[in-house]
């Protein structure tokens, strides 16, 4: 270290002025660079903190950023806030403590105002228009919608006359902004708005986007086309649910992405209800039983030998036995009558079964599987091994060599491989922007310090040109004179100098001798 020093130290003796101050203005913007360099890498890396935000918004943030000293940047046109990424989830947390940002319109925060002695009819409208200021920040959150404004029309409410015809409606505005709102995204809006709205229909909410499109236009007569559509998102989902799960199946055994799966699935979508009545005549069951007995008895006693003639009913009576249990004799009447009834009533057993079966049933499956070719073709037996694999967990009932197995086709096949997404240099570097930012930094900081060096080697002092020397020092050489010594002394100083050292310091001997 000590030798380097004084080699540096002898090198800056030997340059002259010009050569010093090129090299201490290069000094100067080599501790410049590098200081820049220091600066530029330890600069916070900005992260968006809000974006999509109204002018009221992005003016209370800053405020409160300006209050607690905290760096911020702008951008999107001033709708968005960029803070230090270290501070991010703090400062989201702290704004929504303070209700901030409160977005577009106004919400139920307008009820945090006490205000006494206003009237129904303005704490009704403040209802709605908190109503509809928190529907169009909901709406606002939705992916591919950048602002939303919500109008709500609700029938006045009397009451001595109600008119069965007024119902609410209410009007959606959304700026999707060069994109454009799929059918479920808007179907997502219209049961979010008529959900949030007593006594609002489905059909009762008009969803119109910024280029002027009416979006629920062919909503509206939702009858048999909706109902169409239902049963088709019902078919999707179950094939859906039942590809994935043979496809995992199979990843499991052949690797992920060795397998493709295709279900197509035939669903019931009859809504039926079936009510059934059984009779078993062998399970009676003795329920009542009623036993009735009537006995009547009939007695005239009179002298045997009277012949007065019977007075009364009686006399009319024939003689001799008459109905059951009578009897008459001479001279004297008895009648003697007895009825019994005998009634058992049974209950017959009986079942009675009310089946409502929901639309939706599966009623039968078929699927198609390719798998990936290997390195060896597979034997038919690992195929049809692989296929009741798939029968089976499909759920599909049947023998092998029926219906069953003629459902599911399973083919071996060599699958294209696709081609590799290479990741452009520039999203590498924004992915990896604080590794980049720190080798670039150390490359540039190296490369100036190579380039400092090598201006101080490039600075050495040429060699020493002795012939206008020797002719100087050679005492009949008329050629050298004073005004030529000076002019060479002014161009090369340093060559000079060091010649006239390196002369002084050579013996006399072979200063004559040259």
């Amino acid at each position: 270290m000590k030798t380097l020093a004084q080699q540096v130290v002898a090198i800056w003796r030997q340059l002259g002025l010009n050569q010093r101050i090129t090299i201490f203005v290069a000094a100067i913007a080599v501790i410049a660079g590098m200081t820049a360099l220091v600066i530029w890498s330890h600069r916070p890396e900005m992260q968006l903190l809000y974006g999509r935000l109204s002018d009221k918004d992005v003016s209370e943030i800053t405020s409160l950023l300006q209050e607690q000293s905290i760096k911020y940047e702008l951008g999107a046109g001033g709708q968005s806030i960029y803070v230090p990424s270290d501070q991010v989830l703090k400062l989201r947390m702290d704004l929504a403590a303070k209700g901030v940002p409160a977005g577009d319109g106004v919400g139920f925060e307008i009820f945090d105002r006490t205000n006494f002695g206003i009237s129904d009819f303005v704490q009704h409208t403040n209802y709605t228009r908190a109503l509809q200021g928190e529907l169009a920040r909901t709406i606002a959150q939705l992916h591919g919608v950048r602002s939303a404004r919500v109008m709500i029309v609700m029938p006045e409410n009397r009451l001595l006359l109600s008119d069965g015809k007024s119902k609410p409606t209410a009007s959606v505005f959304v700026d999707a902004g060069a994109g454009t709102l799929d059918h479920e995204a808007v179907n997502s809006i219209r049961f979010l708005v008529a959900n949030s709205v007593e006594g609002l229909q489905l059909d009762d909410v008009a969803v119109v986007d910024s280029s002027g499109n009416v979006l629920t236009e062919d909503m509206k007569d939702d009858g048999e086309y909706g109902a169409a559509d239902s049963q088709m998102k019902l078919r999707r989902n179950v094939e859906d649910y039942l590809s994935t799960k043979v496809e995992t199946m199979l990843a499991k055994v052949l690797g992920p992405g060795n397998a493709v799966v295709r279900v197509a699935a035939e669903l019931d979508t009859d809504n039926t209800t079936k009510t059934q009545e059984t009779y078993d005549p062998d399970g009676q069951v003795l329920r009542t039983e009623t036993t009735t007995e009537d006995t009547t008895t009939t007695t005239e006693n009179e002298d045997a030998g009277s012949n007065t003639p019977a007075v009364g009913a009686g006399a009319n009576l024939p003689t001799g036995n008459s109905g059951a249990g009578a009897l008459n004799k001479t001279g004297g009447k008895s009648s003697q009558q007895s009825r019994k009834d005998h009634t058992n009533n049974y209950e017959i057993n009986r079942t009675t079964v009310n089946a409502v079966r929901s639309p939706g049933s599966v009623t039968s499956v078929t699927a198609a599987v390719f798998i990936a070719a290997g390195a060896q073709p597979r034997t038919a037996a690992e195929i049809e091994s692989l296929r009741r694999m798939v029968i089976n967990a499909l759920g599909i009932k049947g023998d092998t060599g029926t219906a069953a197995t003629s459902a599911v086709t399973l083919q071996e096949v060599a699958f294209q491989t696709p081609p590799v997404e290479k990741t452009s240099l520039t999203e590498m570097v924004y992915s990896n922007s604080d590794i980049v930012r720190t080798v670039v930094a150390i490359v540039l900081a190296l490369g100036m310090l190579g380039f400092f060096l090598a201006m101080l080697k490039r600075a050495k002092p040429d060699a020493i040109p002795m012939e206008l020397l020797k002719q100087a020092a050679a005492p009949a050489s008329p050629t050298i004179s004073a005004d030529l010594l000076n002019d060479l002394i002014r161009q090369k100083p340093a060559n000079v100098g060091a010649a006239l050292r390196g002369w002084m310091t050579t013996p006399a001997g072979e200063v004559a001798k040259n």
